[in-house]
C-alpha cells in the first residue's frame, strides 16, 4: 500500500480576501514490501481556489494529499506509483550490481 505524506507547504500571507492560501505541496510517497522499500519525492504547485476555501487551521494532512493528488493528475499519481514499485522490484530481483572484482 502507498504512503502519500505532506512534509511541507507553500503559502501566500494573504490573497484574495484570503490568509495563508496555500500554492505549494511538498509530498512524499513511500511503499514497504516485506524487506523492501521504495520511495519518491516532489513538489507540486497549486492553482489559486476556487469555490470552497479552506481555512489554514481546517487543512489537513489528508485534504493536502488529495491537492497534490489533483494537482498532479490521475496519470502522474499513476506513474510515481508505478515507479516505486520497480525499485521495489529491482531490489526483489536485481539487474544491476556495483563494486570491484578484488
Amino acid at each position: 500500500m502507498f504512503n502519500w505524506t505532506v512534509s511541507a507547504m507553500d503559502y501566500t500571507l494573504s490573497q484574495d480576501g484570503h490568509t495563508n492560501v496555500v500554492n505549494t505541496v511538498h509530498w512524499r510517497v513511500s511503499k514497504e514490501d516485506g524487506d523492501y522499500f521504495g520511495s519518491s519525492y516532489g513538489t507540486v504547485g497549486l492553482e489559486a481556489p476556487s469555490g470552497t476555501f479552506v481555512e489554514w487551521a481546517d487543512i489537513t494532512e489528508d485534504i493536502a494529499v488529495g491537492w497534490a493528488k489533483a494537482a498532479l493528475g490521475d496519470d502522474q499519481v499513476a506513474a510515481t506509483e508505478a515507479a516505486i514499485d520497480a525499485q521495489i522490484a529491482e531490489q526483489a530481483n536485481p539487474t544491476r550490481g556495483e563494486g570491484v572484482p578484488w
